[in-house]
């Protein structure tokens, strides 16, 4: 673990089962376990170098509301991926329905457009994420 370099952000997401939530994470969309409390409903995942903790809900947690279904409404986390189509046959094989379907989109940032394709899906708990595999660059068409 001396070789980890951990991310300047991590969000960490209140979850109803960690053991669930898990299983989504590592077994379909290919997240690795860093390390994990068992004892305290609590682990530490990765995927490349994006980084994200879940804690399972409990009375001591610091939540400032009610934890209302689904959880995380009004955010979306992308996370860049090597390819999508490893990801999007297993969801379609744990029968997981997608909120959006692999798509090509291009994004303008000045006179560059970046690539990537997107595909979102919500986690157990209703968290959206947004999958991308990175196209690459194009400079912007002008008509």
């Amino acid at each position: 673990m001396t070789d980890t370099i951990w991310a300047r952000l991590v969000p960490e997401l209140t979850c109803a089962s960690v053991t669930d939530s898990m299983r989504f994470y590592c077994d379909l969309l290919g997240f690795q376990v860093l390390y994990e409390r068992p004892e305290n409903g609590f682990v530490y995942l990765c995927l490349g170098t994006a980084q994200i903790m879940l804690e399972e809900e409990h009375s001591d947690a610091w939540t400032v509301g009610s934890l209302d279904r689904p959880l995380g409404r009004g955010i979306n986390f992308q996370i860049e991926v090597d390819a999508i189509q490893p990801i999007h046959d297993r969801l379609r094989l744990a029968s997981i329905a997608l909120f959006r379907e692999p798509n090509e989109v291009w994004y303008r940032q000045d006179e560059v457009e970046h690539g990537q394709i997107e595909m979102l899906v919500q986690d157990p708990d209703g968290y959206l994420l947004r999958l991308t595999e990175l196209l690459g660059t194009r400079t912007v068409s002008r008509v």
